[in-house]
């Protein structure tokens, strides 16, 4: 989700990957929470951090405990950031109560993501 929004919000100024430590197919309701702001990722895929290895980043911002843990020794010189959020795809419970985990998850990112751009572009 964080990787489609900073895509939307950072414009073409932004080159922008995404990748986890234990890749698993993209949870349906993302699609839909981002369609639902206007933001098209019908082509996500989950992507593992092993096929960025060598590849040069600015920043590497983490976004659960366990990647942040996992990614500390990423290598290369970069910024490190960790914004943690809730994994939406572990709430249980009828649809209803996913989707509502999943468009809270949503606006954190998107606060975030907003204060950040505001912040880097000073």
């Amino acid at each position: 989700m964080a990787e489609y929004i900073l895509r939307a919000l950072g414009g073409d100024d932004l080159e922008v990957f995404s990748a986890g430590t234990d890749p698993r197919p993209v949870h349906p309701l993302t699609i839909r929470v981002l369609q639902e702001i206007h933001i098209d990722a019908g082509d996500a895929v989950s992507k593992g951090i092993d096929q960025f290895i060598g590849k040069d980043f600015d920043y590497i911002i983490t976004v659960c405990d366990r990647t942040r843990d996992q990614c500390a020794s990423f290598p290369g010189h970069h910024t490190p950031i960790h914004w943690g959020f809730d994994d939406p795809s572990a709430v249980e419970g009828d649809e209803e109560n996913q989707l509502k985990a999943f468009r809270r998850v949503r606006g954190e990112i998107i606060t975030r993501i907003r204060n950040w751009i505001a912040v880097a572009n000073k």
